[in-house]
This record gives C-alpha cells, sequence and structure tokens, in this order.
C-alpha cells in the first residue's frame, strides 16, 4: 500500500437531490461526466481544446497552469454501483476508487468491477494496474471492541437515517434491531480493535485479488477525541502492519530470540573472562 498523496477525483455524483438542484437530470450525470472527463484529460495533457456539447461550448481552451506531476496528476475515477465509473477510468488508463465493504457481495463486485477495467482498458491499449486501485471502506477502531462500539453512538444512527432518508442507496436497512451490529456482523463495516481492522483489510485484498490503495470514508461516527484517536491506532498498527514498518525490528528481535543461549553464553564467557585478568592483575600487582 502507498502512502497518501495528491489527486483528482472523478464521478457523476451519486445524489440525486445535488443533479435536481442544478437542472441536471440523473438519466444524463454519466453521460455529463464522460463529456467532461474528455476534455478534462486533454487539458491535462497541455492540448488546446475546441468541444461542444448540448451543456457546454469550449473554444481554443488551454491551461495556464500545467500540473506540477508529470505526465499530468494523477486521477481516479469513483465506482460504486453501476460500471460506468470502471468503463470511464479504463477509457483513459485512469485508477478507479471502489466503494465497498467485506461482505460476500461488496468482495463479489469489486473483484467483477476489476475483470470489467481490466478487460476494457486493455482494448484501449492500457495497461491495467492494481496499485492504481483504491477501496474506500467504512472503520472507527478504539482500544477494544466494547470502546469501539460506545465511541459511535456519538453519530452512526445519523449517517444511517441520512443514507436511508436522503441518499439513493442506503447502506443499513430499515428494519435492523441494531445499526452497528449489522455493520460488524454482514462485515459493512470493521468497528472494533487495530486486530479487527487488519483482519478486515486482509479479507478485502485476498477477496478481492490485491488492490493499491486502503482509503476510509470520514463518517463522523465519534466524536472528535475518540475519531483522532482512531486515526492515531491506524497509523500506529494498522498502516505499519502493512507498510512493513516494524518488520526489519521484528525480525532482528527473533534472530536474537532464537539465539539467546547461545548469545548469553557467549555474554558469560566473555565477562568471566575479563573478571579473571583483572584478577590476575590485582594479584600480580598486590592492588
Amino acid at each position: 500500500m502507498t502512502r497518501g498523496r495528491a489527486m483528482f477525483g472523478v464521478g457523476p455524483g451519486a445524489l440525486v437531490y445535488d443533479a435536481f438542484k442544478i437542472g441536471v437530470t440523473v438519466a444524463d450525470q454519466r453521460r455529463m461526466m464522460n463529456e467532461a472527463l474528455d476534455v478534462i484529460i486533454d487539458l491535462f495533457r497541455g492540448e488546446t481544446v475546441n468541444k461542444k456539447t448540448d451543456w457546454f461550448n469550449i473554444c481554443d481552451a488551454k491551461l495556464q497552469l500545467s500540473p506540477y506531476t508529470k505526465p499530468m496528476i494523477e486521477m481516479a475515477v469513483a465506482s460504486a454501483r453501476s460500471p460506468s465509473g470502471a468503463l470511464a477510468a479504463a477509457r483513459h488508463g485512469l485508477g478507479i476508487l471502489a466503494i465497498g465493504g467485506a461482505t460476500p457481495t461488496s468482495i463479489a463486485h469489486h473483484t467483477a468491477n476489476w475483470a470489467l477495467y481490466e478487460s476494457e482498458a486493455l482494448k484501449h491499449g492500457h495497461v491495467p494496474d492494481r496499485s492504481k486501485w483504491r477501496v474506500v471502506t467504512l472503520m472507527h477502531i478504539a482500544e477494544t471492541r466494547e470502546q469501539a462500539k460506545k465511541n459511535v453512538r456519538f453519530g452512526l444512527k445519523a449517517f444511517c437515517d441520512y443514507f436511508r432518508e436522503i441518499a439513493t442507496f442506503p447502506i443499513v436497512p430499515a428494519d435492523v434491531p441494531d445499526d452497528c451490529d449489522w455493520l460488524i456482523e454482514t462485515g459493512t463495516a470493521c468497528i472494533g480493535t487495530p486486530d479487527d481492522a487488519i483482519a478486515y483489510i486482509e479479507q478485502l485484498v485476498s477477496g478481492s485479488g490485491g488492490f493499491g490503495v486502503i482509503m476510509e470514508l470520514a463518517h463522523n461516527w465519534a466524536d472528535w477525541d475518540a475519531t483522532r484517536k482512531h486515526y492515531e491506532l491506524m497509523a500506529r498498527y494498522v498502516h505499519s502492519h502493512f507498510q512493513k514498518a516494524h518488520a526489519p525490528r521484528v525480525e532482528a528481535y527473533a534472530h536474537s530470540a532464537t539465539h539467546w543461549k547461545e548469545f548469553a553464553a557467549q555474554a558469560a564467557v566473555a565477562v568471566n573472562s575479563e573478571i579473571e585478568k583483572q584478577a590476575a592483575r590485582q594479584a600480580k600487582t598486590g592492588t
């Protein structure tokens, strides 16, 4: 997994309400995203663009400031439910940003989405690169599972209600007895300890066949103090586990522990030898 860096994200917009407010019909969102993406890609590549559609007219357009990253800024297209995101990313050889948990259904969707991306990218002359594949998850961890569950009481209900009442894709069904328990039991989210987070991510990696980056959706389930502690635990234990940050130290410790008796014996011999030498010097000088 790689560390975070600047990225240009693209998506058609998941909220029908937002599209309604700016006069865009849902049926046109994905077409418009693709038309805009074609222009954006050409501009980032330093080209002069002329293009007219039913919703914009661009004449001799060119960026005044080119991307700092060469040949252009890294880009990723969001892919939640429909295949449009994977297809758009594949057409331009961009990264793909998949949203979903570690449920069997989600993992099957991840796998199918990548297969579609892979085949379409090859058709357009691009080499599919799993390191450009980002998977977005829902997570909150604490020192104990009980504490994690207690922490998310702060904002979890409001989050679930938002997706049930405003968004068009409810994450948690309305008829479940407990939102938190449902998220944990189905694998839709990880609410637990650092060890739980590691196991959760490993399940995603193995189930999907591997991807480049794990990302978290900022959800405000917990208050700021508990959220900050979550990020600290993620950085200290979870990130370091996958980045192999402590692997050399762990290896050195294990090697030393395995040979402890041998090393302890050598140390004892060396110490006793020095003691005997000093005793001999004192005997010789009479001091």
